[in-house]
C-alpha cells in the first residue's frame, strides 16, 4: 500500500495549481483511490483498495475558517491558482478566507469538491486527465 511519505514526495514536486493534474496521476498510480484535505491545518486522509486509509499530519499552523462562504470571489482565486499564479499555502488561505472547510478528491470518478462548514457543496470540479 501507499504511504504518505509516497504522496508528499509527489506533492512536492507541485509548484501551484497547474500541476495538480500531474500529481493526482502519481498517486494513482500508488493505488490512491480518493483523499480528503482539511484546509484549518492541511492534514489529509488518503484512502485506498480494501479500507485502507492513512493520515498526513498538519502542515501548518491553523487557520480560521470564515463561516460564510463567498463563492464567486473563492472561484476567482481558484482559477487563479489552476493558472499558476498562486503557490498552495496563499490558496489554503484563500480557501479559509471564503469558507472553504475541505476538499475532496476522488480519483476514480477524477473530481474534486469543496464544502463549506455546514457540509454543502460549494463547486464540484473535474480533474483533467
Amino acid at each position: 500500500m501507499f504511504t504518505v511519505e509516497q504522496i508528499e514526495h509527489a506533492h512536492s514536486k507541485v509548484q501551484s495549481g497547474a500541476d495538480f493534474p500531474n500529481y493526482i496521476k502519481e498517486i494513482k498510480e500508488f493505488g490512491v483511490q480518493s483523499f480528503e484535505t482539511w484546509v484549518k491545518d492541511s492534514h489529509t486522509e488518503y484512502f485506498g483498495e480494501n479500507g485502507y486509509t492513512t493520515k498526513s499530519r498538519p502542515q501548518y499552523d491553523e487557520l480560521a475558517v470564515e463561516n460564510k462562504v463567498d463563492k464567486e470571489l473563492f472561484i476567482n482565486q481558484l482559477k487563479s491558482h489552476q493558472h499558476g499564479e498562486t503557490d498552495y499555502m496563499k490558496f489554503c488561505e484563500d480557501c479559509a478566507r471564503t469558507g472553504i472547510e475541505k476538499w475532496i478528491v476522488d480519483l476514480n470518478q477524477f473530481s474534486c469538491i469543496y464544502y463549506d462548514k455546514a457540509g454543502n457543496t460549494i463547486l464540484t470540479e473535474e480533474i483533467p486527465h
